[in-house]
């Protein structure tokens, strides 16, 4: 039976980047078979590996294919799996795995929306995210205020925030007319709001944000506010060798039952959202009547 070094099965299994895996062989966070794992260790199907003392579950070469989600994020959605406040996460809206788990590729901050991509294979979302790759990001923001050619070129020269020198690589106008305006614009690096921040230095306030582009990847018109869409094969494969990695080769191939189970998912995708809507709502309604702004009305008894 064939073996694998064990970074690369956890990275492929979803749990981080193959560098990240052997920082973590070196904490002593990993066991085999009931043996701490040492670099260089290598495993197959028959193993049983734990991590913190919990055992996993591992994909292998040719088990599992390698799985790429496209995310329409909306308003309000964070992006942490467990967020302390109770607030919606991005991470409740996507597709249960049978194994591994969801890695987001890149963060958006609760007030952005647009384009999010998760995938399964740890070593291609730090390929994506990694400072090394140099991968732009393109968003559409609506400013409001006055834009003269002068700020635009201050903008792509280069302006100085609190952690630093920053710039877009690229800023267009696109649409508007009167005090709001469309812009889109690059930026090569993942800095918290750093394309909220890199407008405000200008004294122009940021009333919509919404990423279009990561890297090679655009976000499709089909995929809807607060819906997902996930890459075929082809796709993943080109994705995977921009970012300089193997072709998905398993041997894994979706059944006509899971077809229509993916089928099933994206119905309910749209009752989901309409769910969201209703307890926005019904949130708002409570909040305001903790403020008596709002004038509660039971409901009559049915006779």
């Amino acid at each position: 039976m064939d073996s694998e070094k064990l970074q690369k099965v956890l990275a492929r299994s979803g749990f981080g980047s193959r560098r990240e895996m052997e920082r973590w062989i070196e904490e002593k966070r990993i066991n085999i078979n009931g043996v701490l794992a040492t670099l260089g260790d290598r495993v197959t199907p028959l193993d049983k590996v734990s991590l913190n003392g919990k055992l996993v579950e591992l994909v292998f070469a040719g088990a599992e294919p390698r799985r790429v989600l496209l995310y329409n994020k909306p308003l309000g959605e964070v992006c942490t799996r467990h967020d302390p406040e109770g607030r919606p996460t991005v991470f409740d809206a996507l597709p249960p795995l049978k194994q591994g788990r969801w890695i987001a590729i890149g963060r958006l901050d609760i007030n952005t929306t647009g384009l999010l991509i998760f995938t399964t294979d740890g070593e291609l979302a730090n390929k994506m995210m990694h400072p090394s790759a140099r991968i732009d990001r393109e968003y559409a923001v609506r400013v409001l205020g006055e834009v003269d050619e002068e700020m635009l070129d201050r903008l792509k020269k280069g302006v100085l925030l609190d952690d630093g020198m920053a710039n877009f690589t690229d800023v267009q106008f696109f649409d508007g007319e009167g005090a709001n305006k469309w812009y889109h614009c690059v930026v090569m690096e993942g800095r918290n709001r750093e394309v909220r921040r890199l407008w405000e230095s200008q004294g122009l306030k940021v009333s919509r944000l919404k990423r279009v582009r990561f890297g090679p990847v655009f976000m499709p018109s089909d995929i809807k506010v607060g819906t997902w869409k996930e890459m075929d094969r082809k796709a993943c494969n080109l994705l995977a060798l921009e970012m300089g990695l193997e072709q998905d080769t398993s041997r894994v191939v979706r059944t006509p039952i899971q077809r229509a189970a993916d089928e099933r998912l994206h119905k309910k995708q749209r009752v989901r959202q309409s769910a969201d809507k209703e307890r926005v709502v019904r949130q708002e309604v409570k909040q305001k009547r903790k403020t008596g702004k709002v004038r509660s009305v039971g409901k009559r008894n049915a006779r």
